[in-house]
């Protein structure tokens, strides 16, 4: 491969990073915790959108347990999220051959 056609893929590549950057919060992962007592859902850039909360949850007692089951479905939600971000990233860089010891971002 020569260094043109490298320099093509990599401009291919950013223009496919740009249009999936700009895609990301229109997409939408949920998490959970408690059994689905509580619901999280987040965009791709890990914006937080929404919870949803059981209603036996709302006891006064246990308010300590719902913050935690909130802080659990948010994580859950963002590992999610992450791991799209992590997929499509790894399909558009399927195809580039970069020579050896090119990292990227540059």
């Amino acid at each position: 491969m020569n260094i043109g056609q490298m320099m093509r893929q990599v401009q291919d590549m950013q223009t496919k990073m740009a249009d999936m950057q700009n895609q990301l919060g229109d997409i939408e992962v949920t998490g959970q915790s408690g059994a689905g007592m509580v619901v999280a859902t987040m965009n791709g850039k890990g914006e937080l959108k929404k919870i949803k909360i059981d209603p036996k949850l709302a006891d006064p007692a246990e308010l300590e347990m719902l913050e935690d089951l909130i802080v659990a479905a948010c994580a859950d939600a963002k590992a999610k999220a992450e791991a799209h971000v992590a997929g499509e990233t790894e399909k558009m860089m399927g195809g580039l051959k970069l020579p050896p010891g090119v990292k990227l971002p540059f």
